[in-house]
């Protein structure tokens, strides 16, 4: 089949690099003439495991090509695909404005009959407006079917390869049809693919992102809880989690959640529970805790070495918003750091795959680290934030040879306390009891 991706972002790349494997004939749209140039030699803009290879295998078989031109790229596809960027405007609802702009290429320069599909997260009822502006200026009818992606940035290609399930949205049988078998391939598993009305498939992708945020934020918030009390969150979490109706998924205390998804699509559910008349208390709290999640690491920081952070080094692990990906979007190492370089601290930072997108962001406001070891030099103390498996064994000796103090901040409750005690570290983790090696504390903070 003839299919058009419009948008070459993450969904866009994956869904590209995975509709082709399959043999169909792939266009990929984007306006950025210097990002398609390099599509087009095999270049991938973004970390993701497995997308470059399927990308270069599938541009070699001449099934995947990417065009900077609209009316080729409208033309050639039977199927469109619109992956475009939806971001958050301030009062949390979705900006429509490039949806909107696909929606007039395709209206200009249809020339037969269409199917039109939006990846990209949207309100409930953006497929019957843009199903309307559509057929309002375009000579062929075009129908509009909502196809959310539910796929987690570092595991994304799989997730598009082996889905839980496919959700397809239409109003128009023989759409659903046509899409239900471009995606059968994917689901030999016996996976389910569920055709429901258009409004349910937008509604889907928002439930599911926000219940998931939920479970962080609750964790997170107990975890806050078992802080103030001196209780270790992990005997809750394991006592929790082990109810069969609970279970332990996305029930791992931390830094918060962020990234491109949860943090706009918790907004914009709020925003289209609002605009539908119903209170969205429970799922601004979700937001209002995550927020104030991204921030608990600093405070356990600043009640180690005071208010003042001037003359104080830190090494930062982990920027990224989640292992396997260099996607630095409202990861809460980004919010770490600007507080720290507002309290005056100095950042040497270490990820294994985001850098390049850190030095974008600070320029020379801070020091960048290709080994996690030479990012602890000379520093007062190291900060973990984001899971990668390199740092869940590292060399204890070595970070102990390395920083002024053995001190640790773990956002992500990598060690146990017993390690800690036993290697004689200072360590403070997420809703559990800090190490802190009796008479050093507060000597350590008036160390200069």
């Amino acid at each position: 089949m003839k299919l058009t991706i419009i948008g070459t972002g993450y969904v866009g790349l994956v869904t590209s690099a995975c509709l082709s494997d399959t043999g169909n004939e792939v266009v990929g749209y984007d306006t950025d003439r210097e990002k398609v140039a390099a599509l087009r030699r095999g270049e991938c803009p973004i970390y993701e495991p497995g997308l470059e290879e399927l990308l270069r295998l599938n541009i070699a078989a001449g099934r995947l090509q990417f065009s900077t031109d609209a009316r080729e790229a409208v033309q050639h596809g039977e199927v469109i695909f619109i992956a475009v960027g939806t971001p958050p405007k301030p009062d949390g609802a979705p900006d429509l404005s490039a949806l909107y702009a696909v929606a007039d290429d395709i209206a200009t320069h249809v020339d037969t009959p269409k199917i039109v599909v939006i990846k990209s997260t949207v309100p409930v009822g953006t497929g019957d407006e843009l199903e309307e502006r559509i057929n309002r200026r375009a000579p062929h009818r075009v129908n509009v079917v909502n196809v959310p992606e539910f796929l987690k940035e570092g595991t994304a290609v799989d997730d598009f390869l082996r889905p839980d399930r496919v959700v397809i949205g239409a109003e128009d049988a023989a759409a659903a049809a046509v899409l239900r078998e471009l995606h059968e391939p994917f689901v030999r598993n016996q996976r389910p693919i569920y055709i429901m009305h258009r409004k349910a498939a937008e509604m889907t992708k928002y439930a599911a992102n926000s219940y998931l945020a939920m479970r962080i934020s609750f964790i997170n918030h107990v975890a806050a809880v078992c802080d103030a009390l001196g209780i270790d969150v992990n005997e809750v979490r394991t006592g929790m989690g082990s109810d069969t109706r609970i279970g332990f998924q996305f029930l791992y205390p931390g830094a918060g959640y962020g990234g491109s998804c949860f943090p706009k699509d918790v907004q914009a559910l709020a925003f289209v529970s609002r605009r539908a008349g119903v209170p969205a208390e429970l799922i601004d709290s979700v937001d209002r805790v995550n927020q104030r999640q991204r921030e608990a690491l600093f405070h356990k920081i600043v009640a180690r070495f005071g208010e003042s952070l001037a003359g104080r080094t830190f090494a930062v692990w982990g920027v990224a918003f989640k292992p396997k990906t260099d996607d630095i979007r409202e990861a809460p190492a980004v919010v770490l750091i600007d507080k720290l370089l507002e309290a005056g601290a100095a950042i040497r930072a270490h990820d294994p795959q985001a850098l390049d997108n850190l030095k974008r962001r600070y320029g020379n406001r801070i020091s960048y680290h290709t080994s996690s070891y030479e990012a602890l030099d000379s520093a007062d103390a190291l900060v973990v934030v984001t899971e990668w498996n390199e740092f869940r064994s590292p060399n204890f000796t070595e970070m102990q040879r390395r920083l002024k103090r053995p001190v640790i901040f773990d956002g992500r409750n990598l060690y146990s306390l017993e390690a800690m005690r036993n290697r004689r570290f200072e360590y403070y983790s997420i809703g559990r009891p800090p190490v802190t090696p009796a008479g050093e504390k507060d000597m350590a903070r008036n160390d200069g």
